[in-house]
């Protein structure tokens, strides 16, 4: 048996050397929709939110799930995000639309599903995917990696709420270490991550929202329009804050409410820049940016081979 690879990590604020400890859920559990929904690249990485499910036995914790008020800078998701569906075209992708006001400096409240660090700093482990996380996954047996490649990855991040949380991925193993480090430096530098879950088989295809900003990185499809199998599906991509880093190409804009950040000179916190902190510590471990692209602006986007 394969022994569980623990890799702990210190932030700016870590106060101890030991892994995430166990922390009060509180009731009620909260809907999907607070925190992390569809993640929609154009190599679509993450599920609608309706269609995420939380990790096994796990449920909010702390006495800000279903908070009422703003927590520093963020405040709770409106009552209808990741709720009203969309009109969706050909592909399954809608009409870009006006971004609404309550998300044009988006800065939500993050809901706890895996439990946050007890000590406030980061932390991170490595280990083969349970079969329990791989059945919640988009992974069949149809894919084109091993589940044995992949890895299961839990990493902290520093919320918009300004607080310590975990998040979790499914990654190639090779990937695994340098996605902590990527982490670890973003939790350090304070950046802001807005929720980070696995996606669903069914999120990948369920009617668009618009409104998805989930940090993600496996999902078993192929690139949009091609039939070429994403980085995504091979555990090498991750997309992140899809909403304050969106998708571009011609009229398609996805999440396709995002529009109103399309203007980059506007910089809003969790956006991605060029030369910024986000840019950089992907580029230490070598993976490039959708955001260099020159046909299309994936700024969400990067990967080991820059596709």
């Amino acid at each position: 048996m394969r022994r569980l690879l623990i890799i702990v990590l210190a932030g700016t604020v870590a106060t101890a050397c030991s892994g995430p400890a166990p922390h009060p859920p509180a009731p009620p559990t909260p809907t999907a929709t607070s925190a992390a929904g569809k993640s929609a690249s154009g190599e679509g990485a993450a599920g609608e939110s309706a269609a995420a499910t939380s990790p096994e036995g796990a449920s909010a914790s702390g006495a800000d799930a279903g908070a009422e008020r703003p927590i520093g800078n963020a405040t709770p998701a409106p009552d209808w995000l990741g709720k009203r569906l969309l009109p969706a075209g050909p592909g399954g992708v809608a009409a870009a639309q006006e971004t609404p006001p309550e998300l044009r400096h988006r800065s939500i409240i993050t809901t706890d599903y895996l439990p946050p660090p007890a000590d406030g700093g980061f932390h991170a482990t490595i280990r083969p995917v349970p079969a329990s996380v791989l059945a919640r996954s988009s992974w069949t047996s149809a894919c084109p990696v091993k589940s044995t490649d992949l890895r299961y990855v839990t990493v902290g991040f520093r919320g918009f709420d300004g607080r310590a949380h975990t998040g979790e991925m499914i990654v190639h193993r090779r990937a695994a270490d340098g996605l902590v480090k990527v982490f670890g430096t973003l939790f350090a530098q304070g950046y802001p991550i807005e929720g980070m879950r696995i996606a669903s088989a069914a999120g990948l295809t369920a009617p668009p929202t618009g409104d998805g900003n989930g940090t993600d990185a496996y999902a078993c499809r192929p690139v949009r329009g091609r039939q070429a199998w994403s980085q995504h599906a091979y555990g090498l991509a991750v997309d992140v804050n899809p909403f304050q880093n969106p998708y571009h190409r011609g009229k398609v804009v996805l999440p396709e409410l995002a529009t109103s950040y399309l203007d980059r000179a506007d910089v809003r916190p969790g956006m991605i820049e060029p030369g910024g902190p986000v840019v950089k510590a992907f580029a230490a471990i070598g993976w490039k940016w959708g955001g260099d692209y020159h046909s299309l602006k994936d700024y969400m986007h990067f990967s080991a081979n820059g596709g």
